[in-house]
């Protein structure tokens, strides 16, 4: 079978459309500080920096006025968060310090740690690895943390926008200041019909774009500032299910393994959400080179494996999703995450310790650090990116003394397979990071050829499986049928690639028909995996998309 190779059909990032260069609208709203992107990046910064604003009310200092806003792309926050999630509290503390764990918007603390090597029908318990020791960590609902944040932010003064994506960034002599959102009401060929609302503009000294994994503005502000890491970055697409069960999980357990084929590098993940709820998830890199690499599919088989089943006996899905995380790494980070007038934090910076499972507390911390540069530069009337960059400083000096840069190249060294991964891997956590002496380079997603197939039956004739079309019904989409496309796809796809599309979306957007790709775009829940290696995601009316609860 030849090889197929993405990035020829992989249409360029529109940056003309996401980045204008024209004054905003005179009915524009006004504020000093937006945050884009309503997750505990955004929420976190937004946080802190109201509290910078209350110690001046007190003081009766230069930012006691200040206005801050949290632009939210989804109906009500949370509703497009997905994660595990095992959360380390770290973040919370240092944001709340007169709080008590109690107080924090958690589950229940980790009971215990399983790690186990799969076979199809098989299992072997692993020593647990230090990085994914969860020792006074938490299980959690990520949709619960950003809820709560959200109240805490509004308790401070914090402005929400709830259902307002961003569609472009405004700039103005080189300077971004502020957003344009995206129309609503628009019927498929993008003209006004019931319900319209045009776009509206928010003005702002800084802009901070916390939008999380593959956010568009993002991508169009580092490739057109010419800003690179010394590695691109590399993806992952979790697919995740929430189970009412009949029986309770004692552990957090992780899993190798079965049903990756070798080549593939992921596993799977059953969190203890409480005695009758269980999170299933399974996590795999998409630089896997198969033509059928489908994440949704090969959970669907998981379950029948008896380590799964046995906790699912008896119980019922209530809840599904999936999302694209960032996997590069330290050496994946911008070199810059700071311009005149902007700021980047979270999993748009991809901040994430796949070796560790852990991107939330760093995502956090990336706002609290951002928000605390940000207030130096209002100070002293100076939004440039030299003002900004002690952000930029601060982040990389708190990365250095933590897991995300101990193992700066553990994800990469899978990159020559298995066995081999897991011996410098091994090697890696021995020595601190220090081995290898340097970088391991890397291509991004959507360079690696894709060959072959897996075989893979996920069965969605189990009672237990479920075929993609219901999995969207479960993970809450409310997207009209008649809304504008917001998929850019190239032209003249191959046969071969429209059948790769299908395989890797979790949600059925795409279908191959003989020849021909077929775009379904009101089914797409905006895990952002095409974006990876294909089709081209972009921002569309608010509150479409998925509307988790629990996840």
């Amino acid at each position: 079978m030849h090889a197929v190779k993405p990035a020829v059909s992989h249409p360029p990032l529109p940056i003309d459309r996401l980045i204008l260069d024209e004054a905003p609208d005179d009915e524009a709203v006004p504020l000093d500080v937006l945050f884009v992107g309503g997750g505990p990046a955004g929420l976190a910064g937004a946080i802190r920096l109201a509290q910078w604003v209350e110690r001046d009310r007190e003081a009766d200092g230069p930012l006691k006025d200040l206005e801050i806003g949290v632009l939210e792309k989804s109906g009500e926050l949370g509703e497009h968060c997905l994660s595990g999630a095992v959360v380390d509290p770290e973040a919370f503390r240092s944001l709340f310090p007169d709080m008590s764990e109690g107080d924090f918007p958690f589950r229940r603390p980790v009971p215990a740690d399983r790690v186990y090597m799969l076979t199809e029908r098989g299992k072997i318990r692993l020593p647990t690895p230090p990085t994914m020791r969860n020792h006074g960590h938490h299980v959690a609902s990520i949709c619960e943390i950003v809820r709560w944040l959200g109240e805490r932010a509004e308790e401070l003064g914090v402005n929400l926008f709830t259902g307002f994506p961003a569609d472009a960034l405004l700039r103005d002599d080189g300077r971004i200041v502020g957003v344009r959102t995206t129309p609503a009401g628009l019927d498929r060929d993008g003209q006004p019909a019931g319900g319209f609302t045009p776009a509206m503009d928010l003005t702002a000294r800084v802009t901070v774009l916390a939008e999380g994994t593959r956010g568009p503005l993002t991508q169009a502000w580092l490739s057109d500032a010419g800003v690179t890491s010394a590695n691109p970055q590399i993806y992952a697409l979790g697919v995740k299910e929430l189970w009412q069960v009949k029986r309770p999980l004692d552990a957090v357990i992780h899993t190798l393994g079965w049903p990756l084929p070798s080549a593939a590098f992921g596993g799977s993940f059953m969190y203890p959400m409480a005695d009758d709820l269980i999170a299933l998830g399974l996590v795999v890199g998409l630089d896997a080179p198969f033509l059928d690499l489908d994440v949704h599919a090969w959970l669907q088989a998981l379950k029948r494996h008896p380590l799964v089943s046995a906790s699912l006996d008896g119980g019922e899905l209530v809840e599904w999703g999936a999302k694209t995380i960032p996997e590069g790494g330290y050496h994946a980070i911008p070199e810059r995450l700071t311009g005149d007038g902007l700021v980047v934090v979270g999993d748009a910076a991809g901040l994430v310790d796949v070796a560790a499972l852990k991107g939330i507390h760093y995502a956090m911390r990336s706002g609290i650090l951002a928000a605390d540069a940000i207030v130096g530069a209002l100070a002293d009337d100076d939004v440039s990116a030299a003002a900004l960059a002690p952000y930029d400083a601060a982040l990389r000096e708190s990365l250095r003394g933590d897991g995300i840069y101990r193992t700066r190249n553990m994800r990469l060294a899978f990159k020559s397979g298995f066995v081999t991964g897991g011996i410098k891997a091994g090697l890696m956590q021995l020595t601190g990071g220090a081995f290898p002496s340097g970088r391991i380079a890397s291509e991004p997603d959507v360079a690696e050829e894709r060959r072959g197939t897996t075989g893979i039956d996920p069965r969605y004739e189990d009672e237990r499986a479920i075929a993609k079309v219901d999995a969207v019904f479960h993970s809450g989409n409310a997207t009209r049928d008649d809304i504008p496309s917001h998929l850019i796809v190239g032209e003249d796809i191959p046969a071969d690639v429209a059948s790769l599309y299908a395989s890797l979306c979790p949600a059925g957007v795409y279908e191959r028909e003989s020849d021909r790709l077929v775009v379904n775009a009101p089914n797409c829940i905006d895990c952002k995996a095409t974006d990876v290696i294909g089709p081209r995601w972009t921002p569309r009316e608010g509150g479409s998309g998925p509307s988790y609860k629990r996840m």
